[in-house]
């Protein structure tokens, strides 16, 4: 079965996904901050035990797991791959998942709340990210029972989160307002409109290679369909601005930015030793180089796969052992070498 990143998608010269999260509470059960191990253990042995029924609900294998149980290259895996949150992988209270055969839809046990039922689409594309969420949302609703007050909304451990409990957020490749400076400026100006940028694995992460996440920022207040239609409203906004910049970085400096995408290919077709951050970037400038028309590979490439394949967990995966930074440097650029076809 495809991957949700293995989708041809809209917009993905800018939009690599769109994303929708539920904060969801259990009746019944103390929030994370009151919770101890054996109700944890409960909770995820509740819920990881709907996973077959879930199945024939949605005619799609799922997987389950205790997340705290695995090998942290396991966990630092599912990071890198956005199947969960860093901070489920840093839990040590008993955590869950229940992750769909595409990976387009996981739900964590156990996080910062009870559920964080999550769903994935490619490109451009709230609206199945959405949809997907609802249908699981209403499936673990009618099983469990979530904590909900008639005037607040649905119940979080966080208070921006209470509400709808929704946070909606797309993955954004913005190469040319970053080179030209701009991210602090827009983060402003998206920020009076009630949405934040942030790095490329959410909260208290840099923006690796040119990925941010834009997402909302309160869920009280409003519903799901105000919180999607202002979030995506200003994606279009976002969209033609990094476009705008991009047509005029190429139009002022051809020479250079074609240098620099030639410089990248070079670099990493070639190289014999490459660490992550570096190969992340040189990745992005091909991907920038390839979405302007400056470069033609002689077969097709999924960058942003790759990008998420080089990082250190998933090439150690990949390599099936654990090693050093020294040697992931050199399997890295090797790997690399072989996976990028000639111009």
């Amino acid at each position: 079965m495809k991957k949700w990143y293995e989708e041809q998608s809209a917009d993905s010269d800018v939009v690599i996904s769109s994303r929708i999260r539920l904060a969801r509470n259990i009746k019944g059960f103390y929030f994370q901050e009151r919770m101890n191990r054996e109700s944890a253990i409960q909770l995820v042995n509740k819920v990881t035990g709907l996973t077959k029924d879930l199945e024939l609900k949605e005619n799609l294998k799922f997987y389950h797991c205790s997340i705290n149980k695995l090998r942290d290259i396991d966990k630092a895996s599912m990071v890198e791959w956005h199947i969960i949150s860093p901070l489920l992988a840093e839990k040590e209270l008993e955590t869950g998942l229940i992750v769909s055969e595409d990976e387009g839809i996981s739900v964590m046990v156990n996080e910062e709340d009870h559920l964080r039922i999550q769903a994935i689409a490619s490109g451009m594309n709230m609206e199945k990210a959405f949809l997907d969420a609802d249908r699981i949302d209403d499936f673990f609703s009618e099983q469990l029972g979530f904590a909900y007050d008639d005037r607040y909304g649905y119940l979080t451990s966080c208070p921006t989160n209470v509400g709808t409990g929704l946070r909606a957020s797309y993955m954004v490749f913005l190469p040319a307002l970053n080179i030209a400076g701009k991210i602090e400026k827009l983060a402003e100006e998206i920020g009076r409109y009630g949405a934040q940028i942030r790095g490329i694995y959410g909260e208290g992460t840099k923006g690796l290679g040119h990925i941010f996440q834009i997402s909302n920022k309160t869920t009280l207040g409003r519903s799901e369909k105000e919180i999607i239609d202002n979030l995506e409203k200003l994606m279009d906004q976002v969209v033609i601005q990094e476009r705008k910049r991009r047509e005029y970085l190429i139009n002022m400096n051809s020479d250079e930015i074609e240098d620099k995408v030639y410089r990248s290919y070079g670099v990493l077709k070639y190289a014999k030793k490459i660490n992550t951050v570096d190969a992340l970037m040189m990745l992005s400038q091909l991907k920038l180089g390839m979405d302007a028309g400056l470069m033609k590979l002689n077969e097709p490439l999924n960058i942003h796969k790759l990008m998420m394949e080089v990082t250190p967990a998933n090439l150690q995966k990949i390599l099936g052992k654990s090693i050093g930074r020294g040697e992931r440097d050199r399997y890295r650029a090797e790997y690399i070498n072989k996976k990028l076809p000639q111009l």
